[in-house]
Formats: C-alpha cells, structure tokens, sequence
C-alpha cells in the first residue's frame, strides 16, 4: 500500500464523532462515552471502500475561542488535522439542533478549499429528516442525514468521499527505487542518520525534539542505484502544548511508512525500547512495510562484549511474537553500521518480493500440519487443511484451504508463520496467513 491520503472527522463535542470513526473502521477503538471531551488521544486507522484506501483521524470536540488548556490543544490538534487532511467530515447533533460552535466551525471550514462534507449524525430514521433542514444555513453543499450508531446512510457518505479524493498519486508502482522511511520518537537522531546517510547537512538538526517541520525525501546513491530516504517530521509550526507535537508527528511517521517499502525504528541505546516505539511498530507491521530496528547513539554506552546480547535479549523480550525483526547497533554520529542499515533494507526488500512455488510450500507445509494438526473445533469436528498457495501481490501472503476456516487459533496461525519463517526466513518482512474455505 503506498502513500494515503487523510479524511479528518471533526465537530464540537459530543456529536459522535467516535462512534462514526468506529463505524467507518469497523473496530471500537476511539473510546465513546456520554460525557463530553472523552476523546483526548488522536486516533488513526485505515478505512478500505470499494478497494480504496484512506487513513481516518478521529480528533477531540472543537470549542471555538475557549480558555481552557485542555480545550486550546484540541484546536490546535483539529487545525493540524485539517492541514493534513485530504477531505474532511464536519459532524453536527441532529437531536441537539444547530449550535453557535457549529457556525463558528462551518466558518472556519470554509476557508479550506478542500472536499467538505456536513454530516448531520442521529437521524435515526425517516421521521427525523426535518431535523436536518437547519443545518442548511451553514453553507455547507455537500450534506448527509446518517446515524453513526445504526450505520443509517453511512455507505452514501463513503462512496462520495471516495470520489473526490484524488488517489492517482497515491501508487508508484512505476517507481522500483527502494524506498526507506526513518521513524523513531522525537530526538532519537532521525534527521542526523539522514544526514549520516547522505554525506551531507541535508536537515536541520538540533538537540530539540520536533525539529523536522515535514517528511523530508532525499535520494542517496549507492554503488550507482538510487534509494529513496524518507525523514519523518515533527512539527510544522511550533506548538506550545507538548501532546501536539506527538499528533502531528503520528500523521506523518503513517503517512512517511505508506509511502515506504522499508522502515527504520531508530530507538534511543540511553532509552531503550519503549511503548511509543512499539506503537510505531505496530504502525509498521500493519501496513505489512519491512522494518529493520536500529539502536543509535550506541557509542554513548558503556559496555563490554556481552552488553550487546544482553540489549538485543531485552529488546526481543518486548517484542514478542515479532522475533523476526533485526536488530542493528549504530552510531548516526560515528557512522558505525550504517552501511548494514542499507543492506538489510535492500535484503528485506528481495524478501518481500520473495515467491514460494506452490507445490514446494504444499510439500513442506502439509507434512507438517498432518504431523500436528489444528485443533478440533468446540463440536469436535476434525479441522483439517488440505492446500496451501502464496497469493499475488507486493507483501507475503498464504492463502490456507480448509474445512473450518473460522475455527483455527490465532496460536496455530503464529505455529504456521514460524514454519514459514523457519524455511523461507522472511528476515524483517511481516507474513499474512488467511485461511479460506475449501
């Protein structure tokens, strides 16, 4: 999947913002309560439509001209949001008509040239439309009646949305440069390992967190072949609300990993691994890139020849169940390693691309699963697999035929993904297993 554009769902508080983002994603996770103000954490997540792709961004209720410290963040978080934002959804209360807040919002709005959709949320049915004619005075054109709740309309809203969205930029499959995005926490040395890179002062770099105003693409040449560098940002402007740099630096680590084929977590050694790198992590794993982990400013750590496994078996711990990603110690200052940074990325590459004859996987796999079968479902039905093939496509994906796809453990799917991983290696690359009816 390749670079996204945003749709960015806004409004004042407690209109439903939430319960549409869950909708529209199809998980409960933007957290959803009666009490105003409960969205707090931006939340993100890709949203497929009729074979498109976009990246939604829930953001808090806006309260326009407010004192309050809390309430000042969110505004800066929205006026972040609709900068990145390629469309944006504007949410009203159809139970609790149309507000002054509305009006300043719709104002506000109006002001962007980009797509502008009015979503009049809690029509619940055909007896509530009346409810939406005031909402006419905004000068809004484009003006849904949905219940977020009930899932009432929703499909019309998607379908327009997607057609105003230019997604010809969004593919390169012309473009066969690797392409490596560098994403880590704030000061981690993303912009000095670019720097390092590239022989040269191509980013600013400073000891303050948030320095990088945007993603930044270099071109590094290597032994003649071009390779993409993509330096991940913090801030545009300079907020004064610290949780503000972490947003804008969230939207544009997801949007630097859609566009790259590698990513590289730069992890602090004086640090260690910790849950915002992990978060970012799973950002990577998610959108199936190859992730290489690159522990930096390593020379500022003493140690001995041991401190290097004792690191490495901390950091694997953590991990868990993605034991597949390499682990690198670097100095982004020093240039120690980083040459294996490039070649591990173009490896990982060559692993993605990787395909597996389908009667070779069928000779190994089956063999194996008959010697330890999945387990038998509640009723005691025998679950049995019967083929295996690698689908097309640019990630890893297996594609398992059997008898009770719904019944197989994620824990027999993580015993199938080591197999794979035991032969075929995958170094850094995540693997999709589906298991499909037979």
């Amino acid at each position: 999947m390749a670079k996204l554009p945003v749709v960015a769902i806004l409004g004042r508080p407690n209109v439903g913002k939430s319960t549409l983002f869950n909708r529209l994603t199809g998980k409960k996770e933007a957290i959803v309560d009666d009490v105003s103000g409960v969205t707090r954490d931006r939340k993100y997540c890709t949203v497929e439509w009729c074979g498109k792709y976009f990246e939604l961004i829930d953001t808090g209720g806006y309260v326009p001209d407010s004192e309050d410290i809390f309430e000042k963040a969110i505004r800066e978080q929205v006026k972040m949001a609709i900068e990145e934002a390629n469309a944006i959804i504007f949410v009203v209360d159809a139970k609790l008509g149309l507000s002054p807040f509305d009006e300043e919002i719709a104002k506000m709005l109006k002001k962007y040239t980009k797509p502008l959709y009015l979503v009049v949320n809690k029509i619940d049915g055909q007896k509530d439309e009346a409810n939406v004619n005031e909402f006419y005075k905004l000068g809004i054109e484009k003006v849904y009646s949905i219940s977020a709740l009930q899932g009432r309309n929703i499909g019309d809203l998607l379908e327009d949305i997607i057609k105003s969205i230019d997604f010809s930029s969004d593919l390169d499959d012309n473009d066969e440069r690797l392409k490596i995005s560098i994403v880590g926490r704030p000061n981690a040395g993303k912009s000095t390992l670019t720097n390092a890179f590239l022989g040269v002062e191509r980013n600013i770099v400073t000891d303050i967190p948030g320095t990088t105003r945007d993603s930044i693409d270099s071109i590094l040449k290597y032994y003649g072949e071009e390779i993409v560098l993509i330096d991940t940002a913090g801030l545009r402007k300079r907020s004064k609300i610290k949780e503000n740099i972490e947003f804008y630096s969230t939207v544009r680590t997801l949007k630097a990993i859609d566009r790259s084929d590698v990513s590289i977590l730069l992890i602090d050694a004086q640090q260690g691994l910790e849950h915002q790198d992990l978060k970012i992590l799973e950002d990577i794993i998610e959108r199936n890139n190859g992730v290489i982990i690159a522990v930096n400013k390593w020379d500022l750590i003493e140690k001995d020849s041991k401190t290097a496994a004792a690191f490495e078996k901390a950091i694997y711990e953590k991990l868990g169940k993605y034991d597949f990603i390499p682990i690198v110690f670097i100095s982004a200052v020093t240039k120690q390693r980083i040459i294996k940074l490039i070649e591990l990325a173009k490896q990982i590459k060559e692993e993605k691309q990787k395909k597996i004859p389908t009667s070779e996987l069928n000779d190994y796999l089956l063999p194996e699963i008959a010697n330890f079968p999945p387990p038998a479902t509640k009723t005691g039905k025998e679950v049995k697999i019967k083929y295996v093939t690698q689908a097309n496509g640019k990630n890893p994906i297996f594609l398992f035929f059997t008898n009770e796809p719904k019944s197989i453990p994620d824990s027999y799917k993580r015993y199938l993904e080591k197999l794979l991983r035991k032969k075929y290696s995958f170094e850094g690359v995540p693997i999709t297993i589906v298991f499909k009816q037979k």
